[in-house]
């Protein structure tokens, strides 16, 4: 596969699209409506153009997935039983686009899909910063995910994989996997840590917005196999404002914030988190890192409205558990979930 998905922010919304059209009109597969849905869902191109046919597929499959509780035929993984399950509790008509809006400096979206989505391992308490990648629990080289690969090639001197994720929180949303068959446990080592910035530099002129996250094990990693999240955003996160001290500005950031320049700066810096078993959450952006050391997952009692703080509610995202929370959260509750972090 070439790298001309990259070549431009047409070129890689094109692919985007295209991949997931084809999905959905060559499978009848829960797993696979769901992750169209989801990514439809966060965007609105895409649903203006996926949204009949996606509610044709929701009613093909809710009659197999009808039969299939008869000992039919439709045979998908529990937890997209499950998902979909809810699905057809709720109706097809009460699945919308997700909805936007901010209070204070932090951003809100209610996502009613993504509330559905299994806990994996970000409601574990964890110890430490790394454990053995373990091929029998759920990664991203087993064979049933080959067709939710939205591209793999050489990209800036790696074999590299990019999934889509199956249930977004941003839009142009993927998870870049580089060697994917090598079976790596979620752990970065300077090599790593240096490819980041050495992507994120190679695609900012023909990707405007475009970023990686990275949640380290013990700070809401989903999956204990090496990834990162490559999305590509109109829109500054929250923790790129001005105001923040971090960025020159005159307003503390409510949790420990670094922001770094240079690979050999956060790296140092990192190397010491790694030390002490800190985990933390990473934004890159072009020329900028931000990481941010918090408190291990498990370690204190999540908020009603949060599933977990992975890198996005890190740099000020919140995705409410339902849209009343959604619609009533203010600033304070969410300032004071950052503080709470605080390692």
């Amino acid at each position: 596969m070439s790298t001309s998905l990259f070549d431009s922010q047409q070129a890689y919304r094109s692919a985007f699209g295209r991949g997931l059209r084809e999905m959905l009109t060559g499978y009848d597969e829960l797993g696979v409506f769901i992750l169209v849905l989801a990514n439809a869902m966060i965007d609105p191109e895409i649903w203006d153009e996926l949204s009949v046919p996606l509610r044709q597929k929701f009613e093909r499959l809710a009659r197999l997935h009808g039969d299939s509780r008869q000992g039919g035929s439709l045979d998908d993984a529990q937890d997209d039983r499950r998902v979909f399950s809810q699905l057809m509790e709720m109706g097809f008509d009460a699945i919308t686009p997700v909805q936007w809006r901010q209070a204070g400096p932090w951003e809100l979206q209610f996502n009613s899909l993504r509330a559905l989505r299994p806990p994996r391992m970000i409601e574990r308490q964890v110890a430490g910063l790394s454990a053995p990648f373990n091929p029998d629990e759920f990664h991203f080289a087993k064979p049933f995910l080959r067709k939710e690969i939205c591209w793999r090639g050489e990209l800036q001197g790696r074999d590299v994989s990019l999934l889509y994720n199956k249930f977004p929180f941003v839009r142009l949303l993927g998870l870049l996997v580089p060697e994917a068959r090598e079976g790596r446990p979620q752990l970065l080592h300077q090599a790593d840590h240096d490819y980041i910035w050495r992507v994120i530099g190679a695609l900012q002129a023909a990707l405007p917005g475009v970023g990686i996250g990275y949640n380290s094990f013990g700070a809401c990693a989903s999956v204990n196999h090496l990834h990162g999240h490559l999305f590509v955003r109109d829109e500054p996160l929250p923790i790129a404002a001005d105001h923040w001290s971090h960025n020159g500005g005159d307003v503390d950031y409510p949790s420990d914030c670094l922001r770094f320049g240079s690979a050999q700066e956060s790296w140092s810096y990192i190397q010491d988190l790694h030390g002490r078993q800190v985990p933390y959450n990473l934004i890159a952006f072009p020329d900028t890192l931000y990481c941010l050391p918090r408190r291990p997952q498990g370690s204190g009692q999540l908020p009603g409205w949060s599933s977990g703080y992975g890198w996005y509610e890190m740099a000020g995202g919140c995705v409410p558990q339902d849209e009343a929370q959604f619609r009533q959260l203010t600033a304070e509750p969410l300032t004071d979930a950052l503080q709470a972090l605080k390692p």
